[in-house]
């Protein structure tokens, strides 16, 4: 079911990423879930799924987008300003979230996010609310991106910092510049060689680890290998494991 939703505010990260916060009629969703926004072309319904950012019960839903040049929806959303209006699914849905992460002694006191570009996300909206931190000992964000204009949400993520200094590890990858404070590789060659793990003071392992991975189709089938060989497996409800994963595209 679909309604008609408000855009509110915007950011513009840079000249292609951006965020709208959106005031419709949702229903209440699952920190880590996504809906889908919308608009009628030629009497065609155009839609494409994107997570939320905002953690559950506000009182609007915030999405993170990127414009791709020939993109059916996205050059259309990059163009909304406040008070504009754009279709909204009404029920969120999605499985990227800490309900589907395997609980007591199967759980492990480390928590890894793994995400590239605008998959960052779900994983905000994860880290705004309580549970994250009431579960794991340490939550680790490692963020993969192009360029340092590409990284979005730094301010929530010190903030994060500051209210949770013993427990939160920031880890931003950024591949083609050089950065200060991040690593200068994509994420399954971080894992691969190691310097993940020792910029986490951390180590992934069977015994200890929850890994949730949110990105691009290549990240995450190279960061699955590589955690395969770490002796982590994917999370099935049938068959609990480590590694819970969400495509992006």
């Amino acid at each position: 079911m679909w309604t008609t939703g408000t855009v509110i505010e915007r950011i513009d990260w840079n000249d292609k990423l951006f965020s709208l916060r959106i005031r419709a009629d949702v229903e209440p969703f699952i920190a880590g879930q996504f809906i889908k926004l919308s608009q009628i072309r030629d009497e065609k319904r155009i839609a494409r799924a994107y997570s939320l950012v905002n953690a559950p019960g506000k009182d609007y839903v915030e999405v993170l987008a990127v414009a791709v040049e020939d993109g059916q929806l996205s050059p259309d959303l990059q163009a909304l300003k406040v008070g504009d209006t754009i279709e909204v699914t009404t029920k969120a849905s999605g499985f990227m979230t800490l309900d589907e992460i395997p609980t007591g002694a199967l759980q492990g006191p480390h928590l890894w996010f793994l995400a590239t570009g605008t998959a960052v996300g779900p994983f905000m909206s994860i880290m705004e609310t309580e549970e994250p931190w009431q579960r794991f000992e340490k939550v680790v964000l490692v963020y993969g991106v192009r360029k340092d204009e590409d990284l979005a949400y730094l301010k929530q993520i010190q903030a994060l910092q500051q209210k949770y200094p013993d427990q939160f590890i920031y880890i931003p990858c950024v591949t083609r510049e050089a950065s200060k404070g991040a690593l200068s590789c994509r994420i399954p060659d971080g894992l691969s060689s190691g310097v993940i793990e020792q910029a986490a003071g951390l180590s992934l392992s069977q015994d200890d680890s929850q890994v949730m991975i949110c990105g691009n189709p290549g990240m995450i089938s190279d960061a699955q290998t590589i955690l395969t060989e770490k002796g982590l497996v994917k999370n099935l409800r049938r068959a609990p494991g480590q590694v819970t994963v969400e495509k992006y595209w």
